[in-house]
């Protein structure tokens, strides 16, 4: 399909669109009466069930933190003592609610969306998948929403929690806050809640019908133009949903504004005790109003500033720092123009449009996640056919849960390796293969992303900056998987080349510093779902090559073990020689299709069938009580053929 030219190419475009867009909204809207139901039953149902039954653990374990946990002053301690029985009995009605707006609007949306987008470029078999697509997807969405939840409520928040009890470095002072700094904090909240929040939600009303105008005159350019959103399919019925939809993203922004206002006014006791003054609080109830008009005139491309008052609420406010934060940020944009220049030469239509992609093909976040995990997967192969990793480890994981080496320690050495070849190529940002290179310009425009990116260039630079020899890189892939990494005498007998202390404790540092980041991340609800299918990957090749059987005392004949070894130094030679970053950027172009996830599926069940006959032999019930283990974990295709295989023998 080609874009039409000329305004009355344009005009039979836009008229003879309108039949399909109607006919495809109609589809939609009939196959999410059919789906919403089914999808909302399973969320509400779902996440109402963990809420309900993890509530009691969570009010518990809770107070017990708080309680021990060393890293909190004493007043501040009684204080949230006090206070924590309101969240605490707010939280399983915030979450139900929340679970049964966002069942909702899933169900619906995601069906509606679903059969646009099986009109698009790309896409075989359109009819078939007019009436296919959002509806099984659907419903498996909502299945993962839940376990990603239960992974939430279960995993990540007692790891938080861990945290909290962690034992107080030495020079660390606990945060604490003044008892004569308490009544003025107090006060200051509750004035900047009663004054904030309808002052904020009045200026975000104000702006909405600008807002709701703005986006259909931006839409509608853009579809005339062909830029923006639609830049990337020429398909019309697509663009017609979006402007449609656009005032439901308007309420959106209204409520999110009304819900933020809460935090802005809260925050002004934080003012009032970093200041230690009540006339600073009180000024920064006035000035939080100001700023966020001036954030939305930014945001409408309105005229800068606000006529609204803001008095100054800090006292080491300086305007020399925001003039030198203000000419980074300007140098910044003149080196990323730079680069872009030199990737692209053509001048974009619009200078506001957002059309990026045409000069840069910008990253998502599954990619992100596609290329670690799949990474991890491979080198942990790898490091499993080198002895760096054990089967005893794998077990570990598995029976007892204690995780730390496959869950930190294995992807914070496959971002090391992207961080050494990156620094080794001198290349702007992060070599993830010979064919992919992510930096600010093609990273993933995602919140929690954004906060990883910054500290991985810092780290890659500081790489650079010691000139590492081959022997020091190959050292070091190993040391942080066997090494604490502490203290620069864990390093002694290690067999590192260099004996400078001051080097060593640089990349401990370093160590350390990626090992946090892995943590932060392994807490995101779908790094556990994730990090189960690759510990169940990770067992069966130890099945294949005989490694288990090895570990178990070596009950296997010496030919099956030998056999084992080369099935293994095949299975490492296959999955090495494949380009991890292009395979990845290869099959990110384009969105996961239907076909594409039952092709999936197949191939997981036929490796399952296939790595069960091969382990057949050597079974013992420590395996099968593993397996049940790995079934608990994540009652996959994968696990029930491998359960039901070694029961049947």
């Amino acid at each position: 399909m080609e874009v039409p030219r000329g305004f009355m190419a344009t005009l039979w475009s836009f008229v003879s669109f309108l039949p399909f867009f109607f006919l495809l909204l109609a589809l939609g809207v009939l196959k999410a009466a059919a789906v919403g139901p089914i999808v909302t039953v399973v969320v509400l149902v779902g996440n109402s069930s963990v809420v309900i039954g993890m509530w009691p653990a969570h009010f518990i374990w809770t107070y017990y933190c708080v309680m021990k946990t060393k890293r909190l002053g004493l007043v501040l301690k009684i204080f949230l003592l006090v206070m924590l029985p309101l969240p605490l009995i707010l939280w399983p009605i915030l979450g139900i609610l929340g679970s049964l707006v966002v069942a909702i609007g899933y169900g619906f949306f995601a069906p509606l969306i679903a059969t646009f987008e099986a009109v698009g470029e790309g896409v075989v078999d359109k009819l078939y998948h007019c009436f296919a697509s959002g509806c099984v997807d659907t419903i498996k969405g909502a299945c993962t929403l839940v376990v990603d939840f239960t992974d939430f409520c279960f995993h990540s928040y007692f790891s938080y929690m861990d945290d909290l009890c962690e034992k107080v470095t030495v020079g660390e002072t606990p945060m604490d806050v003044k008892l004569t700094k308490l009544p003025s904090c107090l006060l200051v909240c509750l004035l900047g809640v009663i004054l904030d929040v309808p002052m904020i939600s009045i200026v975000a009303l104000c702006k909405s019908p600008y807002l709701l105008l703005r986006g259909w005159h931006r839409l509608f350019h853009d579809l005339i133009g062909r830029e923006g959103p639609f830049l990337e399919t020429v398909c019309v019925p697509f663009a017609g949903l979006a402007i449609l939809l656009w005032p439901l993203g308007v309420i959106g922004a209204l409520v999110t504004a009304f819900l933020c206002s809460f935090l802005l006014g809260l925050y002004g006791g934080v003012v009032v005790h970093q200041e230690d003054s009540l006339r600073m609080g009180l000024a920064y109830i006035v000035a939080v109003v100001s700023i966020f008009d001036e954030y939305t005139n930014d945001l409408l491309y309105l005229r800068e500033g606000s006529w609204l008052p803001r008095p100054r609420y800090r006292k080491s406010y300086v305007d020399q720092e925001h003039c030198e934060q203000k000419n980074e940020v300007e140098q910044n944009k003149t080196k990323n123009g730079k680069v872009l220049s030199g990737l692209n030469r053509t001048k974009l239509a619009s200078e506001r449009s957002r059309t990026m992609k045409k000069a840069i093909e910008q990253l998502k976040p599954i990619q992100i996640w596609d290329w670690l995990f799949r990474s991890c997967e491979i080198n942990g192969r790898i490091l499993l056919g080198e002895g760096l990793i054990t089967v005893a480890d794998i077990e570990e994981c598995i029976v007892k849960g204690k995780c730390k080496k496959l869950s930190i320690k294995l992807p914070s050495w496959c971002i090391l390796q992207c961080l050494l070849r990156s620094a080794k190529s001198d290349s702007y940002g992060l070599l993830i293969s010979d064919e992919v290179e992510v930096s600010n310009l093609n990273w993933p425009n995602d919140k929690v992303l954004d906060w990883i990116l910054g500290p991985l260039l810092i780290m890659k630079d500081q790489i650079r900056r010691l000139q590492l020899d081959e022997n020091e890189e190959a050292c070091l892939r190993k040391l942080i998987l066997t090494s604490k990494n502490e203290k620069p005498k864990d390093w002694d007998g290690e067999g590192f080349p260099s004996d400078d202390n001051i080097r060593k404790a640089q990349l401990q540092a370093i160590f350390r510093r990626l090992q946090g980041i892995v943590g932060n991340m392994s807490r995101i609800p779908s790094f556990r779902r994730r990090f189960n299918s690759l510990v169940k990957s990770l067992y069966l090749e130890a099945i294949e090559s005989g490694a288990l059987t090895e570990a178990r005392g070596g009950s296997a004949s010496g030919s099956k073990t030998s056999d084992g070894r080369k099935r293994q130094n095949k299975s490492i030679a296959r999955w090495s020689s494949l380009d991890v970053g292009g395979v990845y950027y290869r099959t990110s172009k384009c969105d996961a299709s239907t076909e594409e996830n039952h092709n999936l599926m197949q191939s997981s069940s036929n490796a399952a069938a296939v790595r069960f006959s091969r382990a057949k032999d050597g079974t013992s019930c420590q395996q099968l009580h593993i397996m049940l283990n790995m079934i608990a974990n994540e009652k996959s295709l994968d696990s029930i053929l491998l359960f039901v295989g070694f029961t049947t023998l």
